[in-house]
């Protein structure tokens, strides 16, 4: 933890540099990681430095808070919090996504079919804006409508510099029981009282996940607290975490291996890159098995076509990337798993239900992403990549997902290719309170905004 006087002067010297840079171009961030799964427009000028802000500033373990700079990693968070028997409300799966990202570009994990959303544990932000003003934003202070609007705002509003999180108690360990289901049905009604109830088996429910095989072959993953643990496992080496759910009825991490369980095979995409084969996941080295190396790799890829132009060479179709996640109303999820599962060549897919806890405002309390507080959804993730048909281009089969999504009353994440058109996009993300918003904050328009970012790639 760095204090409060060495956090203000890393505010200080972000703010100048923001300052300095040329007023005619677009801002970006210049950071050595990304879990954005877009590519983007290579810019001239340079980004904004942003590395003094990536520390935990304090912790409060009697009102269970945290103050953290905004581009603090989730990894180095949650070793801080744990030391103190806590943890955020809601960690994403991957070590290296940040506070700030999470929050001004969504995330969720099996807790938020209980806690929400990261932003929603939010207490306060401080703003770096277009203008260059610092801003202390809060749900009722002068703020609040950029405190609001921020969620789902990807820096096209500002960036994060601090922000107060609340936190939550934890046991040592996590009780995990994976439940087979023969059709989606069943799967997604069982999902449902759960959430609904809290319960499953007699027992309080703490985390709740799971994962689509094919349409006859689904699993809920029940997960609880617990003191005491009769064994753990461990899929930080050779075993697969996500292969267990099919093996085994009933499991036990500890907490800190229950949060990351899902980076150390970046899910199951690790697969692209031969670690599922035993040879190659033996001499892979356990510290490089992390979503942030995988994720340089892949996009080492993007970048030079290494294997592409060997595919092509061998006669192989060029192949689009397929890397989404949508939330589909509980009730018209099964609908969607069998319309994807019929015709998106993808498998597995991981489903997260979430709920919003802010019920302070009815109905969409964040006006950039339509979620309502009556509602419980279910996260789709569906994360690799489908062969071109002959007479196809890339981004058809996104393009068809978009258009399956909406009809069955969903809506997406932006952190991955969206294409959808102008009109469409503002429509589906709070379009003229965003406006209102971009123009009272950023008057000048020195941040790129959220369809020129989300869509065009800027």
């Amino acid at each position: 933890m760095i204090g409060q006087q060495a956090h203000l002067a890393a505010v200080q010297r972000v703010r100048g540099q923001l300052a300095a840079l040329p007023a005619d171009q677009p801002v970006r961030l210049a950071k050595k990681t990304s879990n954005l799964f877009r590519n983007r427009e290579r810019l001239s000028s340079p980004g904004l430095d942003v590395s003094d802000l990536n520390h935990v500033i304090s912790i409060d373990p009697q009102q269970q808070t945290a103050d953290v700079q905004g581009m603090t990693t989730y990894e180095d968070l949650v070793a801080e919090t744990l030391a103190f028997g806590l943890m955020p409300y809601v960690v994403p799966q991957l070590r290296t996504i940040t506070l700030g990202g999470a929050v001004t570009g969504l995330g969720i994990e099996s807790s938020s079919f209980r806690m929400g959303l990261p932003h929603e544990s939010v207490t306060e932000l401080d703003i770096l804006t277009g203008a260059g003003e610092i801003l202390h934003a809060t749900p009722d202070g002068e703020h609040a409508d950029l405190f609001r609007a921020f969620p789902n705002s990807y820096g096209s509003l500002g960036y994060s510099v601090r922000l107060r999180i609340k936190l939550m108690p934890v046991k040592p360990f996590v009780r995990l029981q994976h439940v087979r289901f023969d059709d989606l049905e069943s799967c997604i009604a069982q999902m449902d009282e759960i959430v609904r109830s809290g319960q499953y088996d007699g027992r309080a429910v703490d985390f709740l996940d799971g994962v689509v095989f094919s349409r006859h072959e689904s699993y809920l993953v029940v997960a609880t607290f617990a003191e005491h643990a009769p064994y753990v496992s461990d899929y930080t080496g050779q075993q697969i975490y996500y292969r267990s759910i099919q093996q085994r009825t009933d499991d036990y991490l500890t907490v800190e291996d229950y949060i990351w369980r899902w980076d150390t095979d970046w899910f199951w995409c690790d697969g692209a890159l031969g670690l599922g084969r035993p040879m190659v996941r033996r001499i892979w080295p356990d510290k490089y098995k992390r979503s942030d190396v995988y994720s340089k790799i892949i996009r080492f890829e993007t970048t030079h076509e290494i294997k592409a132009r060997i595919d092509r060479w061998r006669g192989k179709p060029d192949r689009e990337r397929v890397i989404q996640d949508v939330e589909v109303p509980i009730g018209r999820t099964a609908e969607f798993l069998h319309w994807f599962t019929q015709n998106v060549p993808i498998s597995p897919v991981w489903l997260c239900p979430m709920r919003l806890l802010d019920h302070t405002v009815e109905g969409q309390p964040w006006p950039l992403y339509p979620m309502r507080t009556d509602e419980t959804y279910v996260n789709v993730g569906f994360w690799a990549t489908v062969p071109i048909a002959d007479g196809a281009k890339d981004g058809d089969v996104n393009r068809r997902i978009e258009q399956a999504v909406g009809t069955f009353d969903g809506h997406k994440s932006l952190y991955s290719d969206a294409y959808y058109d102008e009109d469409t996009f503002w429509q589906l993300y709070g379009g003229e309170t965003y406006q209102a918003i971009k123009k009272r904050y950023d008057p000048s328009g020195r941040l790129p905004d959220l369809y020129t970012k989300a869509v065009l790639r800027k």
